[in-house]
């Protein structure tokens, strides 16, 4: 959406907004619903309103779900025609994302990136009043949502999310909208991504989904944005490369020094040491050590002598060194003893 939209739907959605408030005859009770939904300013508490109009936090309650009742049923009854046109447009919006989807995003994507949080005030309230919008009201399991009613009520987007976090409970790994799709009844992978990220439970990265508490779909340190890094890429990398990736990637907080990486790697025992600044990760099937370290292994798996080139070879597949520094180590170490030409084994350890 450009510019001259977005202006024009923050125009539209406030429009809305004062025309509703309009239809409220008494100043206090449009006090108490723009204080309640933050329509001007941050939201205030029932208790904050009481104090304010020198009425008890029950009678606010009271009063703010008449007032609400009162503008539903005027909104049903097609009487603030701005609202009707805000609440097509939310429907159009929602309709290209999968149908359902966070108060957030649904400002961010019809207004603007970083929306503000009046303009998030104005979806929110609109949604709540607009009779084919349902409301998700934001809990310890789900984020503040809005979904088209014509395909599903609160109560079973609520329903749609926990199957969702139920079947990535159970496939015990990250998984794709697609994969995902496959194993439930929707009609495209876009409905469940969108039914997905109304869950706290769950939590993507790259059109990966998992259990928010997975590493791999939400790294919350930098040690957990290493491992994903690499992960991604398949295959070892130096720390400044790593550093350079996750400064380009999608994380929330990436803006961290080539140092601090260097620091972590060394620390966590999934990331291996494999080469000058190289590091791979543990479950690749690399072992820590020295390169001497790793040629008695060679030797102690191969149960025989090697040919000094077959010893290279192997070394080389589990760290990324020079090849003058595996034949260094063979001629200098006293833990190899050459056989015959250009052919190793271990020494015998010395009694």
């Amino acid at each position: 959406m450009d510019e001259t939209n977005q202006t024009s739907t923050a125009s539209s959605l406030e429009q809305a907004v004062n025309d509703i408030l309009g239809v409220i005859e008494q100043d206090r009770e449009r006090e108490i619903i723009s204080r309640r939904f933050g329509l001007f300013d941050r939201k205030e508490t029932l208790e904050q309103i009481g104090e304010l109009l020198g009425i008890t936090r029950e009678r606010v309650r009271q009063l703010e779900k008449a007032i609400l009742i009162r503008l539903k049923l005027a909104s049903e009854e097609g009487k603030v025609p701005s609202l009707k046109d805000a609440e097509r447009a939310i429907v159009r919006y929602l309709s290209e994302q999968g149908r359902v989807a966070r108060v957030q995003d649904v400002a961010e994507g019809m207004i603007e990136k970083g929306a503000s949080a009046l303009s998030k005030a104005h979806i929110a309230f609109i949604a709540e009043l607009s009779p084919n919008l349902a409301v998700v009201n934001e809990n310890d399991d789900y984020y503040h949502s809005i979904g088209i009613k014509e395909h599903a009520d609160e109560k079973k987007i609520k329903a749609y999310a926990e199957e969702i976090v139920k079947t990535v409970k159970a496939h015990g790994e990250p998984i794709t909208s697609e994969d995902l799709h496959a194993k439930l009844d929707h009609e495209h992978p876009s409905h469940v991504s969108a039914l997905a990220s109304v869950s706290k439970k769950l939590a993507h990265l790259k059109d990966n989904w998992g259990l928010v508490r997975w590493p791999t779909v939400n790294p919350k340190n930098i040690r957990d944005k290493i491992y994903v890094i690499l992960a991604d890429n398949g295959k070892p990398m130096h720390f400044s490369e790593i550093a350079k990736s996750i400064k380009k990637s999608e994380f929330k907080r990436k803006d961290v020094t080539t140092q601090a990486i260097h620091n972590e790697l060394i620390k966590d025992k999934r990331f291996v040491l494999i080469g000058r600044g190289i590091y791979a990760l543990d479950q690749w099937g690399y072992s820590k050590g020295t390169v001497a370290d790793i040629i008695s292994d060679v030797l102690k798996k191969a149960g025989e002598p090697l040919h000094r080139d077959e010893i290279v070879k192997r070394v080389l597949k589990s760290r990324q060194v020079k090849e003058t520094t595996i034949l260094l180590n063979l001629q200098s170490k006293p833990q190899f003893k050459r056989v015959s030409k250009a052919t190793y084994t271990l020494a015998e350890p010395s009694k």
